[in-house]
Formats: structure tokens, sequence, C-alpha cells
């Protein structure tokens, strides 16, 4: 498999608990493509969800392409997502009630297709953001000793 990431949504990790990941297809036009081939994405403030029975991703930034001049695209503007009908019952049953949303986590190429990784996130409160940063801390010490030491 020829897998070529885009970008990738960094912050996703530190602000939500991530359970379960999907990938999914998306529904682009050919300029989009080819700004997305040049690396040309961000997935900062992004999210998906359902709209009856379709899954769509919403605040995707693909900046416009630079020779596209006869097709004039909102940069923002929602993107279909393509998924199972089994797939989509399940992230129905999971955002409805139990508190949690769909995060894109990374945008890649897999065998020339636009592919989106989205997962199932839970968020985390400010005293979770900082275990998780003293745990990250304490690895990072552990690691540094263990290489100063010989172990």
């Amino acid at each position: 498999m020829n897998k070529k990431i885009v970008c990738s949504n960094k912050k996703a990790r530190h602000d939500y608990f991530l359970d379960d990941f999907f990938e999914a297809g998306m529904v682009l036009l050919g300029p989009e493509v080819k700004s997305l081939r040049l690396g040309q994405a961000n997935l900062a403030d992004s999210y998906a969800k359902v709209k009856k029975g379709e899954v769509f991703l919403y605040n995707m930034h693909i900046k416009p392409y630079i020779n596209a001049r006869h097709i004039n695209l909102d940069p923002v503007r929602p993107r279909k997502l393509l998924l199972n009908r089994r797939e989509i019952k399940r992230l129905i049953g999971k955002t409805e009630g139990k508190g949690y949303t769909l995060i894109p986590t990374k945008v890649y190429f897999l065998n020339g297709w636009a592919k989106v990784e989205i997962a199932l996130a839970k968020g985390k409160r400010k005293y979770d953001k900082r275990q998780a940063l003293k745990e990250k801390e304490m690895k990072k010490d552990i690691k540094e000793a263990k290489k100063r030491y010989g172990y």
C-alpha cells in the first residue's frame, strides 16, 4: 500500500480521548485534489457531523489551487465523507447521547485516493490535559536517565 500523509491534526490527541478510528473517502473537486497533493490543507478546527444519514466534514481548510482560475471554491466548504452504511449507523449511535464527537486526525492519499481518518473522540478536561503532560514529561525523563546511565 502506498500511503502519503498530507496533513495531521496534532492537537486532537492533546484535546480529546480518541477511541475508534474510521477511514473515509472524501468527495472533492479537481482543484481541491491538486491542492491536497501539494500539501496545502489544514485540519486545525475541523470536525465531522452526521446529517440525514450522511457524514460531512466541516472547517477543513484546503487552499485554492493557484492554476484553477475557472473554478472559484470556498476553501472551508463542507465536504461529504464516504463510509459504509454500517459504519454510519455505528457513528450515529455513538455520537447521539454519549458525549462523543467526530474529529479528523489525518488526511492522506492511499493508492491515489484521498482519504481522511476520523476518530470518535471524547473531550478532555483541563486536569486530564495536565495529567497527560506530566506522564509525557516523566517518560521523557526516564528515557534520558536510561540513556545517560547506560540502561
